[in-house]
């Protein structure tokens, strides 16, 4: 884990001493990554004082749900990056250019082609950024819904 900021080395609670910071988990050829995601995620939660609200419950569905599309759709995943600020930032790296897209026709109460209507309605925006070497696939939450507690109501 690599955390960058500012007050890197401080004790992490809400407001200004949070924002900046960037957290970052290897997770190419690691057995159980979208658990060990979740688990990395809540641990930056808790220091962040984002946690104990029913909006840490979507960041960490959101957090699955992009980890699973990268293992599903593009090869696996090559790093979770979490960064705080106005809003939390979460991105999944991959390994291929190829962009999501929402399945056409997701069928009612199978498993499957839901994942991005997941992340588009718990975040409140999200997006791709594509390089020579892969993309990520990002979704953002503001921290006023991490303190707050509201949640999106799904």
């Amino acid at each position: 884990m690599e955390t960058i900021g500012a007050e890197a080395g401080d004790s992490l609670r809400t407001g200004p001493s949070v924002v900046g910071q960037r957290r970052r988990l290897a997770l190419s050829g690691v057995r159980g990554h979208v658990a060990k995601g979740r688990d990395f995620t809540r641990e930056a939660l808790r220091d962040w004082g984002w946690d104990g609200e029913a909006t840490a419950d979507d960041v960490l569905l959101l957090v699955s749900e992009l980890l699973t599309n990268a293992s599903l759709h593009a090869g696996g995943c090559i790093e979770l990056a979490l960064t705080s600020g106005e809003a939390l930032r979460i991105e999944v790296y991959d390994g291929t250019t190829t962009l999501p897209r929402p399945h056409p026709n997701p069928q009612r109460g199978l498993p499957g082609g839901h994942g991005l209507y997941i992340v588009a309605r718990l975040s409140d925006r999200w997006g791709t950024v594509t390089s020579e070497n892969g993309k990520a696939v990002w979704a953002e939450i503001e921290a006023s819904r991490l303190t707050s507690g509201r949640s999106t109501g799904m």
